[in-house]
């Protein structure tokens, strides 16, 4: 029987502001995350002060209250049978402000019980430092990553949490999806940037540069306390093809991967790309470069790549006629591909594989897929059926499919460290902040305003998924 490598690590993955909840408990303060409504106005196109809003429902204060229902819920995912799970550690809950010199005790108890659990069901923990997130009062009293000073909160941060639990954890991931900064200054960096804004592309890559710098000190740090430990970087993944074979839209669709590889080949690289003085030049960027900066990234750059990818994209020199297509991309429809998903992704498994195959090509470093999945509105049933309150055949299709094409991808020669598909557990969409587009193998009952019991149940694809991990993927290939 067809099977993955002994060594292939299968899991789920969530993050802290998306799932746990609890966002003023034990000493932890306001995230930037913690300021975000339902919709995709509020959060995506959100402009101006980023600031509390009181008057409106923000869904990362109770989120599935992971924070309480942690114990039941690592014990389904060991039911499972998961060997590693994926999670952030909300920095406000260490830094409550982010620039105190001391980190708060019952934040750093909370992870060190979480982590305790995962053990104790042989489950590894993956740790993202950051995922989209930041102690508010960074954002409000610096300006977020524009200023050089958050490299230095970060690199106290990252030494705290690599010395408590550099014996509970050996993987992590420095910036949740980091090349979405342009699209997500908010999410990303810690200031809103308005698509008009006249030095938009100054502050966002400015605001780069400080964090790839960032990173490197992580790095350093992470290999100097935790011998052996990995870590990588996250970047938000899609495969992109041209409209057409015309010239212009080949050159169309390199241009385009190159504003999202440009984070990827400067942190995996661990120095700018050629193309870099272009695209700086292009955007009217004069980045701000202190002595030791470029020599301290080219000492250490990242271990790994892990990415997300959920759907693929078209590009051409004409951009007229695109549109959102879903997940935070835009682009063209691509009519050979079948099918899309409730909020229009279009799916292409193939797209994966290709993705794959490219970037081992380009970095010939390890590949870690850290997010895949379908975000669909999953009918609670009235009724069991075969045991399942959620008949999520049309999710157990698109993982099945995405399965296969990694197995195709590791014959093609690509070292691929595992998989970790998104929303293992039901859990709040970034994008619009709605509980309502779900991905988990375990439905959790909460809607978008935040009422429901919060009671969990498994759906369909939960047992299918335990029997993909069982077989190492062989009842799929």
């Amino acid at each position: 029987m067809k099977q993955f490598p002994e060594s292939f690590l299968w899991g789920g993955a969530a993050a802290a502001n998306q799932f746990e909840g609890a966002y003023l408990e034990d000493g932890k303060l306001p995230s930037t995350a913690d300021t975000l409504g339902v919709g995709m106005e509020n959060r995506m196109g959100r402009t101006g002060p980023i600031e509390m809003q009181p008057e409106i429902y923000c869904p990362s204060h109770k989120a599935i209250d992971f924070y309480h229902h942690y114990k039941e819920d690592v014990a389904l995912f060991g039911e499972m049978g998961f060997q590693v799970f994926r999670t952030s550690i909300a920095w406000s809950r260490i830094f409550p402000k982010g620039d105190e010199l001391e980190p708060n005790e019952k934040g750093l108890q909370f992870y060190d019980d979480l982590f305790d659990e995962l053990h104790k069901y042989g489950i590894e923990p993956l740790i993202t430092i950051t995922h989209y997130e930041m102690p508010l009062h960074l954002a409000q009293e610096y300006g977020g990553w524009k200023n050089r000073k958050l490299i230095d909160f970060y690199e106290r941060y990252c030494k705290t949490i690599f010395t408590r639990y550099k014996d509970k954890v050996k993987y992590w991931l420095n910036f949740n999806e980091i090349n979405t900064n342009a699209m997500l200054p908010l999410f990303q960096c810690g200031f809103t940037k308005g698509f008009t804004d006249p030095d938009r592309w100054q502050d966002i890559y400015q605001a780069s540069h400080h964090m790839f710098v960032a990173s490197a000190r992580a790095n350093q740090l992470c290999h100097e306390i935790i011998p052996g430990a990995k870590i990588g970087m996250m970047l938000a993944g899609m495969q992109s093809y041209p409209e057409t074979c015309k010239p212009e839209d080949v050159y169309a669709t390199l241009k385009h991967k190159h504003e999202s590889l440009y984070f990827a080949d400067t942190m995996m690289r661990g120095h700018y790309p050629a193309y870099a003085k272009s695209m700086w030049r292009e955007k009217g960027v004069k980045l701000d470069i202190q002595p030791g900066d470029l020599e301290l990234m080219a000492a250490y750059p990242c271990d790994y790549l892990g990415f997300s990818y959920y759907m693929s994209g078209v590009t051409a020199a004409d951009p007229s006629g695109g549109s959102s297509i879903g997940n935070l991309a835009f682009g063209k429809q691509n009519p050979y591909l079948e099918g899309s998903s409730d909020w229009g992704w279009q799916i292409d498994a193939v797209g994966l594989k290709s993705y794959l195959v490219e970037l081992y090509d380009r970095y010939e470093k390890p590949l870690f897929i850290v997010e895949n999945g379908l975000g669909t509105r999953d009918e609670l049933l009235p009724t069991e059926k075969d045991g399942y309150r959620v008949e999520d055949d049309y999710r157990i299709d698109y993982l099945r499919r995405h399965i296969i094409e990694i197995y195709n991808a590791i014959q093609d020669g690509v070292e691929v460290m595992g998989y970790t598909p998104w929303g293992c557990i039901d859990l709040v969409s970034a994008s619009g902040g709605q509980m309502s587009k779900r991905y988990g193998f375990i439905y959790v009952d909460v809607d978008d305003e935040g009422h429901g019991t919060f009671e969990r149940c498994k759906k369909k694809s939960f047992d299918w998924y335990k029997q993909v991990i069982e077989t190492k993927g062989g009842n799929v290939l």
